[in-house]
C-alpha cells in the first residue's frame, strides 16, 4: 500500500460524521443514503459527500437498485481501516 493511499483511508475515518456512518453501517449491514442521513442527523447532500470520501478510499462499497443507492462496509477493507473500524 504506498503512502497515498494510506493517507486517503486515515483521512476519510478522520471525521466524527464518517466514523457514525461506518459504525451504522457496521450495525446495519447496508443502507440508503437516506436512512444514513436520518440516522446521522445531516443533509441528504452533506451525507452523500461524505459516502464519497468513504467509498473512494474503499471503506464502502454501494450498489444502485433502481433510484436508490445502498451503501454497505466493503468487503475487502483495507487493513489499515480495519483495524481502525474494529475499534468502532
Amino acid at each position: 500500500m504506498s503512502n497515498k493511499e494510506l493517507e486517503r483511508i486515515m483521512k476519510a475515518l478522520a471525521n466524527r460524521r464518517r466514523l457514525s456512518i461506518v459504525a451504522f453501517l457496521k450495525k446495519r449491514k447496508e443502507a440508503t443514503v437516506g436512512d444514513i442521513a436520518e440516522e446521522i442527523k445531516l443533509s441528504f447532500r452533506s451525507t452523500s459527500k461524505h459516502l464519497g470520501v468513504l467509498t473512494m478510499a474503499g471503506i464502502l462499497e454501494r450498489e444502485q437498485r433502481s433510484i436508490q443507492m445502498y451503501y454497505k462496509v466493503a468487503s475487502d477493507i483495507p487493513a489499515p481501516a480495519r483495524i481502525i473500524l474494529s475499534v468502532v
